[in-house]
């Protein structure tokens, strides 16, 4: 079979044949697949020829992956693992967990879909990537659930109804700013404009303007200053980054695309980067960076793309 010509970032931003083929090399290479497992796949392979095209594909870079030399290890790798460490499927596919946040959402966003939403009160929620939130309005209270991801909200004032932001053991509580919450990470909220009351299950802390909650061993939340403004960059499609570790910056850009960028070498990881991304064009900010610090990039895949030292 011809070698398919890695598609464009267009065509890459949306390739669930791909995506599901992924899912039929991992689980048909697994110890426990069962003889419904493969009835299932051929019926799946032989519904469309793009997928059977698809499936040896991915199928074929497994078997090179499995036969690549590792100067760290000697023996060849183990296959399922192999596979799994370099496609990182539970990244590929459809997070099962994700459509479940979407059907309980009153507005969510994609991988990759940055939007803005109004709210029944006037106030305003910019969704990042892959967010889900939920509207939990009463007489008394303006509540979100924040079922996955990050949103900014500009929040209109109203001292009688308070605005209450609650997702992953976080409430943040303020009457009238600008604030952001993400429901992973260490840095849960931000504050731009006003005051935020963040509590967790083991205490609370103010936030006012210019600063953000941090996560602290005892699962509390301190506060500190920082350039919210530069963290809440992606509402204009920007990654604004100062000293960061290369494994950060791809482990963010990562949340803007499908599939994986895996860095070949772990040393590399440690290297420190400063500068913008574009978001909305992930391949042009990892083109950016292989410029800015010499590495270069091998785009096996719609779905994966390996990180390597230029030289």
């Amino acid at each position: 079979m011809n070698q398919r010509t890695p598609p464009d970032a267009s065509e890459e931003a949306d390739d669930p044949v791909h995506e599901e083929a992924a899912l039929w090399v991992a689980r048909l290479s697994s110890a426990d697949a069962t003889e419904a497992d493969r009835s299932a796949f051929e019926a799946w392979r032989a519904a469309d020829p793009a997928r059977a095209e698809a499936f040896a594909e991915m199928e074929a870079w497994r078997r090179t992956m499995q036969r690549a030399p590792d100067p760290r290890r000697r023996g060849p790798p183990k296959g399922l693992a192999a596979l799994a460490a370099a496609l990182g499927l539970g990244a590929l596919l459809a997070d099962p967990l994700s459509w479940v946040d979407r059907m309980r959402a009153d507005a969510w966003t994609g991988r990759g879909g940055i939007e803005t939403t109004l709210l029944p009160d006037g106030s305003r929620a910019d969704l990042n990537t892959d967010t889900a939130l939920a509207l939990r309005f009463t007489d008394g209270e303006r509540g979100v659930a924040l079922l996955r991801g990050e949103a900014v909200f500009d929040v209109v004032p109203d001292p009688g109804r308070p605005f209450v932001v609650r997702g992953n053991g976080v409430q943040a509580r303020a009457v009238g700013t600008r604030f952001f919450v993400r429901i992973d990470g260490a840095v849960p909220v931000g504050v731009t404009e006003g005051c935020v009351d963040v509590a967790t299950g083991t205490g609370e802390t103010r936030l006012r303007a210019g600063e953000v909650a941090v996560r602290s061993a005892d699962s509390g939340l301190v506060a500190r200053t920082d350039d919210v403004a530069r963290t809440i960059a992606w509402r204009e499609g920007k990654l604004t980054v100062s000293g960061q570790p290369l494994a950060h910056v791809l482990s963010e850009l990562e949340r803007y695309r499908r599939g994986r960028i895996l860095l070949t070498d772990s040393t590399l990881g440690g290297r420190r980067f400063s500068g913008t991304l574009d978001l909305r064009d992930t391949d042009a900010a990892l083109d950016v960076l292989a410029a800015a610090m010499g590495l270069r990039l091998t785009r096996l895949t719609p779905l994966l793309v390996l990180v390597r030292p230029a030289s």
